[in-house]
């Protein structure tokens, strides 16, 4: 059973700890955390120009609105003062600087009425992190940059935290993601056909499903590998949220992490994480390690 715990004051061990065994933790919005919304507001309002993004999908043709993210996307993941805002928003919470990775942070987007589920607006069907090849001790972290309502977040499914699913991560892997797929998304407008790991089983979706509201600026925590989704978008509003993904390094070292319960992919993201203190990469040692541990276990 998962235990959602608000604005608790556990020190950042004990809530790995917990997180690791399915637990969720929620937080109002910190100083950080708002300035870190203000922002991709402030580029998402710009590439916008006068149309409200939230509503914009109803006055735009698709093709129109997904060539608009295609650009604003990639300006804010790579911008250089998110790199600063999210080793803020880390130090408010009580993490280490020196120890703690984090990737890079994705704007993500839903539109409502599936206008546009494919490609760079993804809907997505319910996965484990841990099937793209994230490490079992990530911890993924959902930030709404506009108010949200239960209409337009997404889906967690924590049944099946310690149940596994039968699923398609046995034909993923990391690296020709990353080269190949990855950065086709744009193209992807009315259909996405994109192999991506995904049940291959039927799943309950119903029962036990968790949706949690968080204010602007709001911020949710979870592990990588609970299985989660997209809810159908059904708010009439197109849902601009913030997400990105932090490891620990004395859990990635030690492999104290969630259970593994039916990932079987190659390869591993540990590539992608920069040290909040100076944005250092991981240790190639590591990663390299992780790769040998996950094409062990498929060969």
């Amino acid at each position: 059973m998962s235990v959602i715990l608000s604005n608790s004051r556990v020190n950042d061990d004990a809530r790995r700890r917990m997180l690791f065994q399915g637990d969720v933790f929620l937080y109002g919005a910190t100083p950080a955390s708002s300035k870190l919304i203000e922002f991709a507001r402030e580029l998402t309002e710009e590439a916008f120009g006068n149309r409200d993004p939230q509503t914009a999908q109803h006055e735009m043709p698709v093709e129109e609105f997904a060539a608009l993210l295609a650009e604003l996307k990639p300006r804010f993941i790579h911008h250089p003062t998110c790199k600063k805002l999210l080793p803020a928003v880390m130090d408010e919470l009580g993490m280490s600087q020196d120890e703690t990775y984090f990737d890079v942070p994705r704007l993500r987007t839903s539109t409502s009425d599936h206008y546009l589920d494919s490609g760079i607006s993804y809907a997505y069907h319910p996965h484990r992190d841990c099937w793209y090849a994230a490490p079992f001790c990530q911890v993924n972290w959902w930030i709404p940059v506009y108010e949200v309502v239960q209409e337009n977040v997404f889906a967690l499914h924590p049944q099946y935290f310690d149940k596994p699913v039968r699923n398609g991560s046995g034909r993923y892997d990391y690296a020709d993601w990353t080269a190949v797929s990855r950065p086709e998304a744009a193209k992807h407008i009315h259909s996405d056909t994109r192999d991506q790991p995904k049940p291959e089983e039927e799943v309950d979706l119903e029962t036990d499903q968790l949706r949690l509201v968080p204010e602007p600026g709001g911020i949710m925590m979870f592990s990588g590998a609970h299985l989660h989704s997209t809810v159908a978008n059904t708010s009439g509003r197109t849902r601009f949220s913030i997400d990105f993904r932090t490891v620990h390094i004395d859990d990635v070292e030690t492999r104290r992490s969630a259970p593994n319960v039916d990932a079987t992919c190659r390869g591993t993201t540990l590539r992608d994480f920069y040290r909040a203190s100076d944005l250092e990469r991981i240790p190639e040692r590591l990663a390299a390690e992780y790769e040998a541990e996950a094409l062990a276990k498929v060969t």
